[in-house]
């Protein structure tokens, strides 16, 4: 019962870390900058995300461009945009895996092999959760760096942007859940440690009869005894 209740919350926690991953992941908000041009007296605020750049006005217009080649984007975006894509596919198939194998569905009726199978679910889960920390850390490293660098002038610092924060919130539920889902699979063999193998079956059950023909000829010597 345990067991089943720690799959559950498990799973819906990582499917909850994948979803949030595909939006951070969408989301331009990755660094996000505010300022005012002393010169031109405009306030705007420019958003830089894995797939585009976004520039929005005080009245409110915003207009964004798709990078043009990703091979101009600054590593820790090149490094951040692969690991993201590779994390996101890896919670499609660990949820494939977890649901195939999860004890509430009937796509397989080995229950140890089940619990092998959620098991391997989790350890996705855990790896799509690192691949979305590893990025993340480096770019607000970045972020924090360049912010305190007196040599960058204030038009080109940034800021740790929403999507940041969405994806360390993603990390943490996929390697919660990836946990969860984890750590009572390798328990799946003690779901069938008391259920007999058939060809031990046959074998016990060839020990019951022969145990009571003996008893049954035992019966009829004593029988035989008092007779005489």
């Amino acid at each position: 019962m345990l067991s089943m209740f720690l799959e559950s919350l498990g799973m819906a926690l990582c499917l909850a870390g994948s979803l949030l991953v595909m939006v951070a992941c969408g989301l331009p908000m990755w660094k996000v900058t505010a300022f005012i041009d002393s010169n031109i007296v405009v306030a705007q605020t420019i958003w830089d995300g894995l797939w585009m750049s976004c520039v929005v006005q005080s009245t409110g217009q915003m207009q964004c461009k798709i990078h043009d080649s990703m091979l101009a984007l600054s590593q820790d975006l090149q490094t951040a945009r692969a690991l993201t894509v590779i994390a996101a596919v890896f919670g499609v198939l660990a949820l494939a895996v977890t649901l195939a194998g999860a004890q509430c569905t009937n796509c397989i009726q080995d229950e140890a092999l089940k619990g092998r199978i959620v098991f391997t679910g989790g350890v996705l889960y855990i790896f799509s959760g690192l691949f979305v920390l590893v990025p993340l850390c480096w770019m607000a490293n970045n972020i924090i760096v360049d912010f305190h660098n007196p040599q960058i002038p204030p038009s080109k610092k940034r800021e740790i942007g929403a999507a940041i924060y969405i994806g360390w919130a993603s990390s943490a539920l996929l390697l919660m859940g990836g946990e969860c889902c984890a750590a009572p699979s390798p328990r799946g063999e003690g779901r069938v440690s008391n259920q007999i193998h058939p060809h031990q079956e046959h074998h016990l059950q060839r020990g019951q009869e022969a145990l009571r023909l003996r008893n049954f000829r035992g019966l009829g010597n004593e029988a035989k005894t008092a007779t005489k």
